[in-house]
Parts: structure tokens; C-alpha cells; sequence
């Protein structure tokens, strides 16, 4: 007789249930498992490791630019030598301190306000602020080791020593300004650093044309930052291996432009003011004031660079839909960028301009440019500005809004800002240089090729 188990009808339904239903146990494992997983999903997105957003709002362009040149590379590391005040900002406040205190960027002195077109040559000021601020995101950084180094700032303020020490070029006073020029250089030669590249790695602001004047030709293989080449010779400046900066522009930037229709607000047609009586190229201020005084709608302005002119300049362009930048002693002057910060289409007459970050920027979306021989021409300026159709001059005006922030010189210092656009072009000169030290070290006929 065999014995079977018997199971009531009950309790196989019960056993039923309990082989499809998991224990509660694992329940609350899999709810965990769930929770952690949602919450680290969450936090990525908050930190910024998980971006979702260019599957749903693909970047415009000028984003997608911004976003490459903030994650393809690392800042730029730049030494940035510890000079005394006397070389620097000293300069700036005369009867202020002198001593070896090391300049920072809670203690470095504001630019002043009143020191007029001084201004346009004080490029060398906002970069060397820009290497003592210390805040994230920036194109370059300065390291106080420079076996590091990328490259090697000089902060000696020559256009400023140039303005100061005497106010002409025959003045005894210009002694001061040769004896510190001489101090740079006995330093920079002693460096071992300066020897190692010949000075090809040292970035030395010369904004002034006559900046460094007794002894810029030893500084004929470093990285010059200049505003044109109208003063320097090939053999100590060339296009290849120096940095074109803008001249900082001296009236204010017109952060409120915001006319309903800003061709119609513009009652003048071309403003000009400034000297008409300057050297070399700058002669064609004088041939240009003939044919264009007195012309309808037309303001060609004598002035000296004084506050009331910087103040007059400033409502001139403001109230202008085209700027007039004819050549001054050298082929650029810093009228070009007060016209740009002020959104007055530039007229450009300049044979040998050279212009900031070119290889960035196309000038032509937003400037007009012609040479002597047409500017000269009776009546060929007003035809041309006259007729320029509307609709092309906003885009120009909107482009100027666009790019404007790429001339500003601040501190602390912003992404794309002036400063910023010049450490970018820095790095694009740098592998030149390595090449050059590279082939310096090795070469017994140095640069034999030239002699083919």
C-alpha cells in the first residue's frame, strides 16, 4: 500500500503563490538597487559628467567654438618673471612704493582713470593682471616653476617708461628709461632661461613705436606683442613670429545700444576726429580733411587727445553709422577700436594695417576697408557710404555687437576677452618657437639655408 502526501485544494494554492511571489527581501534589494541607481543618474547630471543637452538643443556655432577651445587643451603655463616695481606699476604712481614688495592681484594698483590716451598703450598692464588672478577658465595661467613653462613673460612696462621718463625723444629725462632698459636686459641675458631659446620663448610687450627704443634689436628673436610693424624693422619684427594686439580702446564701451532702429538713429553718415597733421602714412589725414570738410552729413574733426576730445569722440561715434580710420604716424591707431566698442562701422585707409587675431576674425563682416589711391579720389567715399544699403549695414552692426567683448581689456580678466585672445595667439606661436630652439641646438652653420 503505497502513502501518498495528501495535500489539500487550499494549501497547493498557497504553495502556488509562494513560488511566484519573491521573498520581501529581495523586494527591497531591488527597490535599492533602483534608488542608487536614479540617484547617481541625478548627481551626474547635476555635477555636469552627463550632458543631455546637445541631443536636444544642438550648439550654435560661436558655442561650439567656445566649447573645443575650453576642454582640447589645458591653459597655457606662462613664468612670469618677479621684477621689481620701478620696472612695472611702479611707473603708474611715481610717488607710491618702489620697493621689492611682489605685486598681486589683491595689491596691484587700478589703472588710473585719468591717465587719458596713456591708456591705449597698457596692454602690458592687463596682461600681467591677468596672470596674478588666479580664477578658473582661463587660456593662460602663470606657474612659479619655470622648468614648467610654456613660455616666459617680461612684465617691464616699456611703452609706459617711453611716457614717462621725458616728454620728447631729445628730453635728458629718456636716461631713465634707457638706464632701465639696460637693468632688463643684463637680467634677462644672466638667465638661464633667456639662453636656452635665445629669448625666443620671452613674450615682451612693446605696444608703443617707440617702446624698448635703445635696445630693442636684442630682442629681435623674442615674442614681440606690437599694434603694427610701422616702426620696427623686418629684421626685429615680422608678422610669423610677434602678436598683433589691439590698442585699448580709450571711450567707452556702448553697452546700451539698443535703438529700435539704429540706422535711423545715426544722423551722421562718417565721423572723423583727431590730428590731421601727422608723419609717413599718417599724411593722408591732411589729404583727406580737403575733400571731406564741410560735406553734408559729414564730420571731420580737428582734436587734440585731450578728456574733452576722448568725451567728444565718444558721442561722435555713437551718433555715426561709419567711423573714419585713416593711418596715423604708423598704419593702425586705437581710433579703430574705439570704433568697434562703439559699433560705428569702421572705415579703414591704410595701406599697411595689420589687424588683432586675424586668423579668428574676418574684419570684413564688419568693416569697410579702401585703399589711399581710392580714398582719394574726389567724391569716391561719400558715393560709397551713401549707397551702402541698409539692410548690409545692421549685419555689420550686429556683427560689431557680437565681437566687441574681443577688445576689452579688464580685471579680473573674462573668457574671450582682450587678454585672452592674446595668450590663444601666443600658443599658436609657440610650436615656431620650439622648432627654432630645436634646430638651434643642433645647427654648427646656423641658418645655412638662407645663404642658397
Amino acid at each position: 500500500m503505497s502513502h501518498e502526501l495528501q495535500i489539500s485544494k487550499y494549501e497547493k494554492e498557497e504553495i502556488g503563490r509562494a513560488l511566484i511571489r519573491p521573498p520581501k527581501m529581495y523586494g527591497k534589494v531591488i527597490l535599492s538597487v533602483v534608488f542608487l541607481l536614479l540617484l547617481a543618474f541625478s548627481y551626474s547630471i547635476f555635477i555636469g559628467s552627463l550632458d543631455f543637452r546637445p541631443y536636444f538643443f544642438p550648439l550654435l556655432p560661436e558655442q561650439k567654438q567656445q566649447r573645443s577651445q575650453s576642454c582640447d587643451y589645458e591653459p597655457l603655463k606662462v613664468y612670469m618673471y618677479d621684477l621689481p616695481r620701478r620696472f612695472h606699476v611702479g611707473m603708474m604712481d611715481p610717488e607710491g612704493p618702489q620697493g621689492e614688495e611682489p605685486v598681486t592681484a589683491e595689491n596691484i594698483p587700478q589703472w588710473p582713470e585719468n591717465a587719458g590716451v596713456r591708456k591705449q598703450h597698457s596692454v602690458e598692464y592687463w596682461l600681467m593682471a591677468s596672470l596674478l588672478f588666479e580664477g578658473r577658465g582661463r587660456e593662460a595661467v602663470r606657474v612659479l616653476d619655470p622648468e614648467v613653462a610654456d613660455a616666459f613673460y617680461v612684465p617691464f612696462f616699456s611703452s609706459l617708461s617711453f611716457n614717462t621718463h621725458g616728454h620728447n625723444m631729445t628730453d635728458p629725462a629718456t636716461e631713465g628709461d634707457r638706464k632701465l632698459q639696460v637693468e632688463i636686459m643684463d637680467m634677462l641675458h644672466k638667465s638661464k632661461y633667456w639662453q636656452r631659446s635665445a629669448g625666443r620663448d620671452h613674450v615682451i610687450p612693446m605696444t608703443h613705436p617707440n617702446a624698448f627704443r635703445f635696445l630693442r634689436q636684442e630682442l629681435n628673436a623674442s615674442i614681440l606683442i606690437v599694434v603694427d610693424f610701422g616702426r620696427y624693422p623686418r629684421s626685429l619684427s615680422t608678422l610669423s613670429k610677434d602678436i598683433v594686439a589691439p590698442y585699448v580702446h580709450v571711450v567707452d564701451s556702448y553697452t546700451n545700444d539698443t535703438a529700435k532702429d539704429p540706422y535711423e538713429s545715426r544722423k551722421t553718415l562718417l565721423f572723423f576726429r583727431g590730428s590731421t597733421v601727422r608723419k609717413d602714412e599718417g599724411k593722408v589725414r591732411a589729404k583727406l580733411e580737403k575733400i571731406l570738410l564741410g560735406q553734408e552729413h559729414i564730420r571731420y574733426e580737428r582734436g587734440r587727445p585731450t578728456t574733452h576730445a576722448i568725451q567728444a569722440s565718444t558721442e561722435g561715434m555713437r551718433s555715426s553709422k561709419f567711423c573714419l580710420h585713416p593711418a596715423g604716424d604708423t598704419p593702425s591707431s586705437c581710433r579703430l577700436f574705439d570704433a568697434i566698442v562703439s559699433h560705428c562701422v569702421p572705415v579703414v585707409v591704410s595701406d599697411k594695417i595689420e589687424l588683432p587675431y586675424e586668423d579668428e576674425i574676418d574684419y570684413t563682416k564688419f568693416s569697410l576697408f579702401f585703399s589711399d589711391t581710392e580714398a582719394l579720389q574726389p567724391g569716391f567715399l561719400i558715393n560709397k557710404l551713401s549707397e551702402f544699403p541698409k539692410e548690409k549695414w545692421l549685419e555689420m552692426w550686429r556683427n560689431l555687437k557680437n565681437i566687441s567683448h574681443h577688445f576689452e581689456f579688464q580685471f579680473p580678466p573674462a573668457k574671450g576677452d582682450a587678454v585672452d585672445m592674446l595668450w590663444r595667439q601666443l600658443r599658436r606661436k609657440l610650436p615656431g618657437v620650439q622648432l627654432a630652439t630645436h634646430r638651434r641646438h643642433r645647427l654648427r652653420v646656423p641658418d645655412w639655408w638662407r645663404r642658397r
